[in-house]
């Protein structure tokens, strides 16, 4: 799982890719999501998949 400040330089490269700027609060709302849904995605992410399993299928029309 990514750390806080993982996170925090993450939004900084954001703001500069998306030509923002956020203000404390706004920076530290996003942080706290951004950690939040970190935790919950965790144990999904840590789910061992048997290498056997195939991707979706791709529809072609």
């Amino acid at each position: 799982m990514q750390q806080e400040s993982d996170w925090a330089a993450y939004v900084a490269q954001m703001e500069q890719v998306l030509g923002v700027t956020l203000d404390e609060t706004r920076r530290a709302e996003l942080l706290t999501q951004f950690t939040r849904i970190a935790s919950m995605a965790a144990p999904l992410m840590a789910f061992p998949l048997d290498d056997r399993l195939e991707i979706a299928g791709v529809y072609h029309p």
